[in-house]
C-alpha cells in the first residue's frame, strides 16, 4: 500500500508531501487564501496527475505499435465550480502534442484508451463530475 509523510515547512500552508521512495513535491495554498506561493496546489496536482497518468499510457502504447516519438508535451487547462465547496473540477481540456513519425490514427487512439479505459486519475475526475475533452497534434519529425 502507497504511504505519503506530509509536513509543514514553510508558513502556515507550505507543505511537502513524501513518498515511500524519497519523492518530494511541495504544497501550498493561495496567496488570497494565506498561502506564500511556496508550492503547487493541491488541486492543480490533480491536473498534473491527469497528464502524468495519460502521458505514461500514451507512450507505451504508442511504443509497443512501434511509433518513433521524438517529443512528448501536454497543456492541461481545468475550470473549477464556483461558490460552492467543495470546488471539484467542472471542465478539463487537454492538448496532446506528440512529435515524430506517428501515424495520426494510432495516436489518436491510444489518446482514447488512456482517458476511456487505463488512467486512473482520468477515470477518478470524471466520477467526481468533471467532464474532460482533448486534442491531438502530431507534429512530424525533419
Amino acid at each position: 500500500m502507497p504511504k505519503i509523510e506530509l509536513s509543514r515547512v514553510f508558513g502556515d500552508y507550505g507543505f511537502e508531501a513524501n513518498d515511500e521512495f524519497g519523492h518530494v513535491v511541495k504544497m501550498d495554498s493561495s496567496t488570497e487564501s494565506g498561502g506564500q506561493n511556496y508550492g503547487v496546489r493541491p488541486m492543480q496536482m490533480l491536473l498534473m496527475g491527469l497528464a502524468g497518468c495519460s502521458a505514461i499510457d500514451v507512450i507505451a502504447i504508442l511504443k509497443k505499435q512501434r511509433q518513433d516519438i521524438k517529443d512528448y508535451k501536454m497543456v492541461v487547462n481545468g475550470e473549477r465550480q464556483a461558490g460552492i465547496e467543495p470546488s471539484l473540477w467542472k471542465t478539463i481540456t487537454i492538448e496532446f502534442n506528440l512529435m515524430g513519425d506517428i501515424d495520426e490514427d494510432k495516436a489518436a487512439k491510444a489518446v482514447e484508451l488512456s482517458m476511456n479505459k487505463y488512467c486512473s486519475v482520468a477515470a477518478t475526475l470524471v466520477n467526481a463530475g468533471a467532464n474532460i475533452t482533448w486534442k491531438v497534434n502530431i507534429i512530424k519529425a525533419i
